[in-house]
């Protein structure tokens, strides 16, 4: 059954709980196609559950969706914070479960679209994140022993106090590894300790256009990767390097920017530098599709 049919099956089926369409799937295999099509066959309108899309400006290195791919259908959870800006779990799930909300009163079925699988697991399920409030001088003196100590140092820290987290963070997310450590060390309790899966909170409908054609999947990934760079992706890296390093902006020592710095470093040349963002990605991709596998 093809997801048209899926879908349509989904449709008619009775249900006593709201529906909800989940659209899955990592970096590269075509979410935003398939969401398109299904908003266009529902009436409908998606919300982002991508991490990174959250962030303004950062439009080519994040893959964001353009005015023209949108096709008039209203997109939410994109270009709302700047790269400076604390953004948590607790406030994501927050505010997409209102922009929910206000699509079942218009009698509209949500659609769900990205690669985050904790944004997606914080709606779907009863998920109990807790509301720790950002310590500002905790933060400062993590972030200042990530820059004097390099991120190693606090990732070490991290995997001391909460190794389930340290297993699914990836060291060059400063911002994620600071904000583990943050939580853990304010509540003692683990970002990944908190959620209670006992059943979905609604009728859901999980879709993915990937067909676990794992070759297929690196290709598509490693296409990607040049046409960013075809697309002016250094030139939007230097802009935002000029307008947000000196303000302590983490996301751009997260990777993919990392290893940019190093071929600015003289560590990479100009091919291992597109090599390297080539192979992170395709990691960053294999840790994806181990989460959603309980999707299928």
């Amino acid at each position: 059954m093809n997801y048209k049919e899926k879908l349509q099956s989904f449709i008619e089926k009775k249900s006593d709980k709201k529906k909800l369409v989940v659209i899955y799937g990592p970096t590269a295999s075509g979410k935003t196609s398939m969401s398109i099509d299904v908003a266009k066959k529902l009436n409908t309108e998606i919300i982002s559950t991508d991490s990174r899309q959250i962030f303004r400006e950062s439009d080519i290195w994040t893959a964001k969706i353009s005015k023209e791919e949108m096709d008039w259908i209203t997109h939410h959870m994109i270009d709302i914070c700047d790269l400076d800006e604390e953004y948590s779990v607790w406030e994501y799930k927050k505010q997409a479960e209102e922009i929910m909300e206000k699509l079942y009163l218009e009698n509209k079925i949500p659609i769900l679209a990205g690669w985050t699988g904790l944004y997606i697991d914080s709606l779907i399920y009863d998920f109990q994140i807790p509301e720790v409030i950002w310590n500002n001088d905790l933060r400062r003196k993590l972030e200042q022993e990530a820059s004097e100590f390099w991120v190693d140092f606090i990732y070490d820290k991290l995997k001391k106090l909460d190794p389930e987290n340290y297993e699914k963070v990836h060291k060059n997310n400063v911002q994620y590894v600071v904000r583990a450590l943050e939580v853990i060390i304010l509540s003692w309790k683990s970002k990944y300790e908190n959620p209670i899966k006992k059943e979905l909170k609604y009728d859901v409908l999980f879709l993915t256009p990937y067909d676990w054609d794992r070759e297929e999947l690196y290709n598509r990934i490693n296409y990607r990767v040049d046409l960013m760079f075809e697309q002016w992706l250094e030139e939007e890296i230097k802009w935002l390097i000029k307008k947000w390093y000196s303000r302590k902006s983490f996301w751009l020592k997260s990777i993919w920017y990392t290893e940019y710095f190093d071929y600015l470093d003289w560590i990479y040349s100009y091919k291992e530098m597109k090599d390297k963002i080539k192979q992170h990605s395709r990691n960053y991709a294999k840790r994806q599709l181990t989460w959603f596998r309980k999707y299928n």
